[in-house]
């Protein structure tokens, strides 16, 4: 694995980054087929370890969250024979599944799972910056534009022609 060499691409483990409560996580099943294990084995693990798993690291979705990605992925599969809603872990939380899965591929996972969250830092700070730098374009360029742009509406308005009044005229 020192080799560069992936399990998975980095892109298939951005495509699981949901954003749940404003936090970006990955939910317990996606985080199973990555690791290849079955999900209820995963969810043993975490239920046998809480103190690895504070709030700020894990939690379970709601029902009516659960629900909401229901309908939004119908499409899914492996979500028809659920009972109780998925654990939804962040960037933190899946760091420490590596010590309580403690296999050479949750390890090689992992990496390739924070790889995938640092790119997606990085794309944010980008368009975050480019935000920025086109509110200060606009501020700048502001007034000329106006004036571009009342021009061309006056060029494109309809003239304005005097009306004859209607009726006889003495």
């Amino acid at each position: 694995m020192t080799d560069g060499t992936a399990l998975m691409p980095v892109e298939a483990a951005e495509l699981r980054i949901r954003v749940v409560r404003d936090t970006r996580v990955i939910l317990d099943a996606d985080l199973a087929v990555l690791y290849g294990v079955e999900t209820r084995m995963l969810v043993q693990a975490v239920r046998r370890n809480p103190d690895r798993f504070p709030s700020d690291f894990m939690f379970e979705l709601t029902l009516d969250e659960w629900a909401a990605l229901r309908s939004a992925a119908s499409a899914m599969d492996g979500w028809g024979g659920r009972r109780t809603p998925p654990l939804a872990f962040t960037e933190q939380g899946i760091a420490m599944l590596s010590s309580v899965l403690r296999s050479p591929r949750a390890v090689a996972v992992n990496v390739q799972i924070m790889r995938a969250f640092v790119r997606l830092r990085e794309i944010l700070a980008e368009n975050a910056d480019l935000s920025r730098r086109l509110d200060d374009l606009e501020q700048r360029y502001d007034d000329q534009f106006k004036i571009i742009i009342q021009a061309i509406q006056a060029l494109t308005a309809p003239p304005v022609r005097p009306r004859n009044p209607v009726g006889f005229r003495p």
